[in-house]
């Protein structure tokens, strides 16, 4: 992908390790949350890190590169079928999809929240970073909380 075609998206965008698979995110991209559960921690050989996009904001470039595993019943993990990038995370009900962080291109404004599922983190490595953790999930209201600071900016 060009660089102006990246700029004329006006948001985010990323992609999987062949760049077989890009998606965009036209809104705005939720903190990056550290999940240490076991299921991530098999996925990615450690913890993972999610940021997430409204469903409507996110757009995949080649979906049918992207094969979707139920990791549990009404859960989703999207990985490229070429390359086995993981690049999404996928629940029933939530109004978001999660977007696995390290595939977004750079620089991409983003921070780290919190790490969720800390009792079951590998026994291979610390948390040192001072940010909160949280042994099991934690309710974080996104996107409201992100709808509710542009409403009050006046923003759509």
């Amino acid at each position: 992908m060009t660089a102006d075609k990246k700029d004329s998206w006006n948001g985010s965008a990323g992609s999987c390790l062949c760049e077989a698979v890009r998606y965009r995110v036209t809104g705005p991209l939720r903190p990056v949350i550290a999940c240490h559960c076991v299921q991530c921690r098999k996925a990615y050989s450690n913890f993972a890190a999610f940021s997430a996009a409204r469903r409507g904001d996110l757009e995949i470039e080649n979906p049918e590169g992207v094969t979707w595993f139920e990791s549990s019943p009404g859960v989703r993990r999207g990985f490229c079928r070429y390359c086995g990038s993981s690049l999404f995370w996928d629940c029933d009900g939530l109004g978001y999809v999660s977007v696995s962080a390290g595939t977004l291109d750079q620089p991409s404004g983003l921070s780290l929240h919190h790490h969720i599922y800390v009792a079951d983190k590998g026994d291979f490595y610390e948390i040192g970073d001072g940010v909160e953790c949280h042994a099991k999930s934690h309710a974080y209201n996104w996107p409201d909380d992100v709808m509710g600071a542009e409403a009050a900016r006046g923003e759509d």
